[in-house]
């Protein structure tokens, strides 16, 4: 007994030694066994790029991405963590091949829960094959028994008529929401914490899906209310955001850093939509917005913890490249195989074309896809698919084809680009992946319209003046020729256009006549809605061959009556035939060196000078002339009154 004693009171000699000398360890020590830890792996914007990429960096073609490669650093994150979550921020699907089946066999969900992620979002491009799609597609989900991860969304309405019914699409949607169970939010446990987990659609994002039919109301209102549930019914340690809403270099824009302001429970904001690549986050408050780039070329590895007074800190946030370097996992390669054989079967046989066909070859790379749109000027890639719609329309109707004046792509339609080696199928359907069509197919037909030669030049004041409001409505088009000056008035900065022939003749444009104008489904629907931005003063009505306003756009679909598939016209199998159409080297298509330069398409005329910036105006620019004139000589005509009033009081 008496050994013991002794025993003990060593012991707690040289633990009050220790403290004596190191109180300050002592203390950490303590923190640090009460402190919670959390590793966060997160992504967004992968828009089903289950394979690797081609990607221009610093001079280099890169292999970035992919599916397998992603599993493998996923694994090796949850090794060094076996605790850490893995969660999404949404547009998961549309941008690939893979899409054509999002409908009927839902590989995006299915290949996420394969991978392991704990939760994920809506983002609006999930709502490109409209709620008839989602639907389907959660569905295909639930039914091929697979795991999946749990979908959170909790700003998505579904608004009824003026009877109080839904839509009968509206009303499957919801029911399969349900089915698969679709929640404002989740909560997860890992290691002791509480996460809560919520997505949230912005406003941004919801405006590019005008064809969803759901209604998405106000973000920071739905997150307030879903936060206060986490926090008093649930009583959740952590509350994540999965915000398909972006950041912006331009605060007033920058929605997620707008909603942190307005939440600031929210601990982590993973922020989707605007395909940002934040190296470090952004910190507002005790907000953390992480963003780690599109296509699953970065995994996002966050580690926070929390102290005793229940506030959460980084610790180190890292975007681990998805990469050649990483090995493949094997079962997520056989899992993408079999995807792509349905891709094969389903999709592309009826276009007779093969997912990995060679289609061309170019020796020169196109601006990358991210950067196109950014600033304004002709740009070869839009030239070269502006050029692809005329082609395949001519080839499409043969003896039938009523000559394309003018064709047009805008820059947000254009989703990946072109670098030199081989272009294959897969590649040329990725770079115009959008949509759907009026046959339930994947891919925006092409449509054909007529306009006045007075809304010919009206399209080329949409580009020099809208398009620095509004991101990707930049036009790149065939058949034109137009110089515009942006230090000019808005709506005014055109000075002149005309036709542009292909043998590389010019044509004055006869304002009253009327010219056919080929461009993709959508684009050609949102030409009047772009318009409308110029408060209705550079309006466009696209019309029939006989000059009645279009009220239905797919019935001026553009179908394939000469190949014998009678397919409607893709905007990306036009490009696919336009690239077979070259001069073949040792047996494949070589784009030719034309589109490695500027055509004259578009011209920035940046002088400054007084006579440069008032010269030819246009009616609107008189008008304004006229208003600053008139008020102008008001304000002269009032002084003077002034002046001579003053005048006369002093000689009288």
């Amino acid at each position: 007994m008496k050994n013991h004693l002794e025993k003990f009171l060593r012991i707690i000699c040289v633990g009050l030694v220790i403290t004596i000398i190191q109180p300050s360890n002592v203390i950490k020590v303590f923190a640090e066994e009460n402190e919670k830890n959390l590793t966060i792996l997160f992504t967004h914007d992968m828009h089903d790029h289950f394979l690797p990429s081609k990607v221009k960096q610093d001079d280099k073609i890169l292999q970035l991405g992919g599916y397998a490669q992603l599993k493998s650093a996923i694994d090796a994150e949850k090794e060094r963590d076996p605790n850490s979550i893995l969660i999404d921020a949404g547009d998961f699907s549309m941008g690939t091949l893979f899409q054509s089946i999002y409908a009927s066999d839902a590989p995006q969900l299915r290949i996420l829960g394969e991978l392991g992620y704990d939760v994920t979002t809506l983002g609006n491009h999930e709502f490109d094959f409209r709620s008839e799609g989602v639907t389907k597609s959660l569905k295909a989900a639930v039914k091929s028994g697979d795991k999946l991860p749990q979908i959170v969304q909790a700003n998505m309405t579904f608004p009824k008529d003026k009877n109080g019914n839904l839509t009968e699409s509206l009303s499957n949607l919801k029911e399969a929401a349900k089915e698969y169970g679709v929640k404002d939010y989740t909560v997860i446990e890992r290691d002791g914490i509480k996460i809560g987990v919520f997505g949230l659609m912005g406003k941004d994002a919801a405006s590019d899906a005008p064809m969803s039919e759901v209604k998405f109301t106000d973000a920071a209102k739905n997150a307030k209310r879903v936060v206060n549930i986490l926090k008093q019914k649930e009583k959740v340690d952590l509350i994540i955001c999965l915000s398909h809403s972006g950041t912006n270099k331009d605060k007033s824009k920058s929605e997620d850093e707008i909603l942190a302001k307005k939440v600031p429970e929210i601990d982590v904001i993973i922020s989707g939509h605007t395909h940002s690549k934040l190296t470090e986050p952004i910190v507002i408050g005790n907000t953390i917005i992480a963003s780690c780039g599109k296509y699953a070329e970065n995994l996002g590895v966050m580690k926070i913890s929390q102290n005793a007074k229940k506030r959460w800190k980084l610790n180190s946030y890292n975007l681990k490249q998805i990469d050649s370097n990483l090995v493949e996992d094997a079962n997520i390669s056989n899992k993408i195989r079999s995807f792509k054989s349905l891709v094969q079967q389903k999709y592309l046989n009826n276009f007779g074309l093969k997912f990995d066909e060679v289609l061309a070859k170019t020796d020169f790379n196109f601006t990358a896809s991210s950067e196109i749109g950014s600033k304004q000027g002709e740009e070869p890639l839009g030239n070269l698919i502006s050029d692809a719609y005329r082609y395949a329309v001519r080839k499409a109707e043969g003896l039938n084809y009523d000559p394309v004046d003018v064709a047009i792509v805008p820059s947000g339609t254009i989703r990946e680009s072109f670098v030199k080696g081989d272009i294959t199928v897969a590649d040329v359907f990725a770079v115009s992946s959008l949509g759907i069509g009026k046959d339930g197919i994947a891919g925006y037909p092409l449509t054909s319209a007529y306009l006045t030669g007075k809304e010919l030049k009206t399209l080329c004041e949409i580009d020099a003046s809208i398009s620095p409001i509004m991101s990707g409505t930049q036009l790149y088009m065939s058949g034109i020729s137009y110089t515009f000056n942006p230090n000019r008035m808005i709506f005014n900065r055109v000075t002149n256009a005309v036709l542009q022939k292909s043998d590389g003749t010019y044509e004055k444009i006869d304002d009253k006549k009327l010219y056919r104008v080929v461009a993709g489904l959508y684009s050609a629907q949102m030409l009047s809605v772009v318009g409308q931005k110029s408060f209705g003063l550079l309006k466009i009505v696209s019309k029939t061959k006989d000059g009645k306003p279009i009220t239905d756009f797919e019935a001026q679909i553009i179908n394939d009556n000469i190949s014998g598939h009678n397919n409607e016209i893709k905007e990306w199998t036009a490009i696919a035939e336009y690239l077979k159409s070259f001069v073949k080297i040792e047996g494949v298509s070589r784009i030719p060196d034309y589109y490695n330069n500027l055509q004259g398409r578009k011209i920035v005329d940046n002088n400054k000078s007084i006579y440069a910036l008032l010269s030819h105006p246009n009616n609107i620019a008189l008008g304004v002339y006229a208003v600053v004139t008139v008020i102008g000589c008001l304000i002269i005509f009032t002084i003077i009154r002034l002046l001579n009033g003053s005048i006369y009081k002093q000689l009288k």
